[in-house]
């Protein structure tokens, strides 16, 4: 799942929340220094340090009944067909599985299978409303909740147990608002940008974060350790038997900005490939971390002219691929009133193949036509092609509604059922092309400069979170796997729903025609695809 946050890399206190100086401290750093070397004196007068403790005190008081007072928290508004997103209690011990539809095969081995997403606390996602304006939570946002099954066998290899547990991902900050037992950081993505940037100044002041440690993205195993991970943070190390989180990853002090949601395995040497975006400069760095964990081998600052909401990175034997799209997050524009996230179709797109240790030089650009894409697939070298295999979309659901009066869901509905054509660029595509994904190849020649594109399913049919076998990450593949969006449901909800898995033969030939299952409507054909449909 993609989560996107204002990336501001600041750690809270174990114990507490950090001062109201050290925040000021933290966020004059970011905007402006002019006002350092003056709390530094006053702190350090011996004097000075009781009526200074008062003051921070009564200051950190003042501003939260400020807050408290201006800022007016509400339940978004959830339809009966968006009743999936609402959260789920945390249970205090497993819950064994007694009602399973069909069989678990005989020889499924024992083990976890763990996955997280947003449970978002005190009962659902939260919109404010001030003098400033409205801001507003949006739906990949939420706290993490880890969910985990398990699957054991009796010692004689006969019958099954399956349990399920959950737990949320004890982050500082998840911990620190449940200290509160109230919603504390405004939302500070989604709304008018006089409230976004003054709800981001507040939460800077305040907690020393932009934006709450969410951990809801992500579950990934390195050196055989296991990660929860949301983007706009630092990995929290789990336990995958008591869902306990272990603490902040850094790699032993050596990170100390947001992380990449998807890090990639290296093929051959076991390294993982790992990026942070950033709202300030540097934008985007790469770095390669050893096959045991435990040292930054790599790292390189690629020198964006631009903060792009890079969440996926592919790795080929010898290369690392990015995409510098145009859906960006840009400060000053909000400063001028624009929206902190937008897709602007008209501006450039491409893809970066940077050598396993390269840096912005080594980093070979190619251009090709504006698109969000959030999800790789797999990338892998093919003679002097580097391909790269992803769910390509022309537009972004995520930054398309704003400036509209209609509700998020609402305009979402309304464009899925538009029938018309929609121009983009210089060809026209129906609505749902803008918003949902296509599978989609990109062949780069590295010996030529040439870039070759194409929609390898066709655009009748809209897939996204693909997945490959791991092993296979880097190699040309054989099968892939993905899920596929349900357009009547997400019609009705109003934000993406996801009816049908997926599975991608790519050795097979283009007149080979494979039946497509359909449980709830006609049988219907397709090439390249065979899906199958779960009610």
């Amino acid at each position: 799942m993609l989560t996107s946050k204002m990336a501001f890399q600041v750690n809270c206190s174990t114990e507490s929340r950090p001062s109201l100086s050290e925040n000021i401290d933290r966020f004059t750093t970011r905007f402006s220094s002019s006002y350092q070397p003056l709390l530094k004196e006053l702190q350090q007068l011996p004097a000075q340090r009781e009526v200074f403790k008062n003051i921070k005190n009564a200051s950190a008081k003042l501003l939260d009944a400020f807050v408290d007072s201006t800022f007016k928290f509400a339940d978004q508004r959830v339809l009966p067909s968006q009743s999936n997103f609402l959260p789920v209690d945390e249970l205090n011990e497993p819950f064994v599985i007694t009602s399973i539809e069909g069989k678990i095969p005989d020889d499924f081995p024992e083990g976890v299978f763990i996955r997280n997403g947003p449970n978002p606390l005190f009962g659902g996602l939260k919109s404010t409303t001030s003098i400033f304006g409205k801001t507003g939570h949006i739906w990949i946002e939420g706290e993490g909740m880890l969910h985990a099954l398990y699957f054991d066998k009796d010692s004689d290899g006969g019958s099954r147990t399956v349990l399920y547990k959950n737990k949320h991902v004890e982050t500082e900050t998840f911990k620190f608002e449940k200290r509160r037992n109230k919603p504390s950081f405004i939302p500070a993505i989604d709304g008018s940008p006089p409230a976004i940037f003054l709800a981001s100044m507040f939460n800077m002041l305040r907690f020393g974060k932009v934006n709450k440690d969410l951990s809801n993205t992500n579950v990934f195993e390195h050196s055989g350790k296991f990660y929860s991970i949301a983007e706009n943070h630092l990995p929290q190390e789990i336990d995958i038997f008591s869902l306990q989180n272990l603490g902040d990853w850094d790699i032993n002090g050596t990170w100390h900005r947001p992380f990449a949601a998807h890090p990639k395995t290296a093929p051959g040497t076991g390294e993982l490939v790992v990026f942070g975006v950033d709202a300030i400069k540097p934008y985007l760095e790469v770095g390669v971390v050893s096959a045991d964990g435990k040292r930054l081998v790599h790292r390189a600052d690629l020198k964006l002219d631009r903060c792009t909401l890079l969440h996926d990175i592919g790795v080929t034997e010898r290369y690392n691929v990015i995409f510098d799209l145009p859906l960006t997050i840009d400060i000053l524009r909000l400063i001028k009133g624009g929206p902190l996230l937008k897709y602007e179709k008209e501006k450039y797109a491409r893809i970066g193949v940077m050598p396993r240790y390269g840096d912005a030089e080594s980093t070979r650009w190619f251009e090709v036509e504006p698109n969000c894409t959030f999800h790789i697939l797999n990338c892998f070298e093919e003679g002097d092609e580097v391909v790269v295999w992803g769910c390509r979309s022309l537009g972004s659901i995520i930054s398309e509604s704003y400036g509209m009066d209609l509700d998020k869901s609402e305009w979402i509905s309304g464009r899925l059922r538009s029938r018309g054509p929609v121009q983009q660029y210089t060809t026209f595509s129906s609505n749902d092309e803008l918003l949902f994904s296509r599978f989609y190849e990109w062949r780069l020649n590295m010996k030529t400069g040439e870039v070759t594109e194409r929609n390898l399913t066709g655009t009748k049919f809209s897939l996204e979170f693909p997945m490959i076998n791991p092993s296979f990450s880097g190699f040309k593949n054989k099968f892939g796997y993905t899920q596929m969006v349900h357009k009547p449901a997400s019609i009705s909800s109003g934000m993406p729903k996801f009816g049908g898995l997926a599975k991608l033969y790519f050795d097979e030939t283009s007149s080979k025609v494979i039946k497509l299952l359909d449980c709830n409507g006609p049988i219907l054909f397709i090439s390249l695809l065979f899906l199958y449909f779960h009610s």
